[in-house]
């Protein structure tokens, strides 16, 4: 389904990353790697702590806002590795302001290429690997958000986080989802405007629901940490879906990651900039958030 295009601001005098860190190479940016940060010897002075839930939802958020405002919470999280990039000379300081734009996502773009990472895995979204080596002797990570391997449900290939989320969603409501599309299926639908080309989207066919039913579905994806909506064919060239994104999933496409910051932002994700035509559910949380309130 056709996403919105993120916000654009011009970064100039962005090098190069100078340091190549060896490290195993993942098939995306989110995968899990080894558990904690830098680590500290014995007696050794312990390190700041950043935490990465916290600078994934600015990495979301930040880059869809119409000014330099905040994200509550994370700033002084992405200032902690936005100095880091600086260091490494992929950002400029000017840009070491808390705030996780444009000029952050390229340049932690440039950091996980320096890493060997390519394509998706160079997003630009933290995942826990290289904001482990990027903090070496800096910061610590915390608050972990791993995506897991990647597996099936309804015959369409998800993250373990992602289809963890499906399964909750559809215990919630008790209705068994019917996958139209999954995640890293790049090219699978045309309309979809690269939405599905990374981890944490899903596409269900809503053949035989009512529309309360329907939006109670949307709610409970939403509960358990989906940008989710009905989308309908007054709305653009798609059949009438149920379209969702996992929040805070490292592995999410460019467009899919501006999808779940529009969602923050109480819009509703389309090109159209208009508001949120779901059903709300507050506060915002991640699946770790909600798993954190059973």
């Amino acid at each position: 389904m056709k996403a919105k295009r993120p916000v654009s601001t011009a970064v100039t005098g962005l090098a190069a990353a100078a340091v190549m860190v060896s490290l195993p190479m993942c098939a995306a940016a989110g995968n899990s790697g080894p558990t904690g940060g830098a680590g500290t010897g014995a007696g050794a002075a312990e390190l700041p702590k950043v935490n990465m839930a916290a600078v994934l939802e600015a990495a979301q958020i930040d880059p869809q806002r119409p000014d330099q405002t905040l994200t509550d919470g994370a700033a002084k999280h992405v200032k902690k590795v936005e100095r880091e990039l600086a260091e490494r000379g992929v950002l400029e300081q000017k840009y070491v302001d808390g705030h996780y734009g444009t000029a952050t996502l390229d340049a932690y773009s440039a950091f996980q290429r320096s890493l060997g990472y390519e394509g998706l895995a160079a997003n630009g979204i933290p995942g826990h690997r290289s904001l482990t080596a990027l903090g070496d002797h800096a910061f610590d990570v915390t608050h972990i958000v791993r995506p897991g391997k990647r597996v099936t449900l309804d015959g369409a290939t998800f993250n373990k986080r992602t289809k963890d989320m499906l399964l909750e969603s559809q215990r919630l409501t008790g209705v068994t989802f019917d996958v139209e599309q999954g995640s890293y299926n790049p090219g699978g639908d045309p309309t979809s405007a690269g939405t599905h080309d990374g981890g944490g989207a899903v596409d269900l066919y809503v053949d035989g629901m009512s529309p309360k039913k329907r939006t109670q579905v949307v709610r409970a994806m939403r509960k358990v940490g989906f940008a989710a909506w009905y989308r309908s064919p007054a709305q653009g060239d798609w059949g009438p879906h149920i379209h969702a994104v996992a929040l805070a999933d490292p592995d999410l496409s460019e467009p899919a990651r501006a999808q779940t910051g529009d969602y923050y932002l109480g819009k509703n994700g389309l090109a159209n900039d208009l508001p949120d035509d779901g059903p709300k559910v507050k506060p915002i949380r991640t699946w770790e958030g909600y798993q954190r309130t059973q």
